[in-house]
């Protein structure tokens, strides 16, 4: 009897084992059941022909896009390379206009100097006139010394002077590009007023040098100045 009943008792185990095995299988067939579309053949090919025609268009779109940043690289550089040509061409344009300012081909505004060059006062004493007397020599001093100090324009009584420009004096007068001009000159330049007119008044300098030669000379600084062009063929 003690034996027959634990037989029973094994058995009773395995059938509540085997029973709950067989359930928890069931459950799981019917989750998989609920997780899987019921789907009719001609629906399932045409779920499988839309999936392709959606991997297809998106390897489509990334050739597209890796082709659209191609594009968009060699634009940067276009871009890039006009900007540069632009910026050459601009630099072009502005040394233009400072050599047509050079040559005294277009009106010239700004600050600057003005330089009044008179003959000295006549000495009974003095037997040459000459040497109170303003002469060519006189005026390149006071132009080359504006040139180098970074005027922009000169002139000399209102005539513009060009680099092709020539003086010749004449007595008490002198001849700029062949007109003739009389004392007093003015000189009148386009520059920064301070630079310009302290290397004129430096010491031992421009100035110095004509005061010794007994020329009146008197200098200007003038904020608003305006030079004309030449005027030719």
């Amino acid at each position: 009897m003690k034996v027959k009943g634990k037989h029973v008792i094994l058995s009773f185990v395995c059938l509540v084992l085997g029973f709950m095995l067989a359930f928890s299988y069931h459950l799981t067939q019917i989750e998989k059941q609920k997780e899987k579309p019921n789907l009719s053949g001609k629906q399932y090919e045409k779920t499988l022909t839309l999936r392709n025609q959606l991997i297809a268009q998106e390897e489509t779109n990334r050739k597209l896009q890796k082709e659209l940043n191609q594009k968009q690289d060699k634009v940067q550089k276009n871009e890039k390379n006009l900007a540069k040509e632009a910026q050459v061409f601009q630099n072009l344009a502005e040394d233009a206009e400072k050599y047509r300012m050079y040559l005294g081909k277009v009106k010239v505004k700004g600050s600057g100097v003005k330089v009044t060059l008179t003959d000295g006062a006549y000495d009974p004493k003095e037997d040459n006139i000459n040497n109170y007397l303003v002469h060519e020599h006189h005026v390149f001093k006071v132009v080359n010394e504006l040139y180098i100090s970074g005027a922009d324009a000169v002139s000399i009584n209102g005539q513009r002077l060009t680099s092709h420009s020539y003086i010749v004096c004449n007595g008490p007068v002198i001849t700029v590009d062949g007109i003739q001009h009389p004392a007093p000159f003015i000189i009148t330049a386009i520059g920064d007023p301070d630079v310009l007119s302290s290397s004129l008044n430096l010491t031992g300098g421009v100035k110095d040098q004509l005061v010794n030669d007994n020329i009146i000379f008197s200098l200007e600084k003038e904020s608003d100045i305006t030079l004309n062009p030449i005027l030719g063929s």
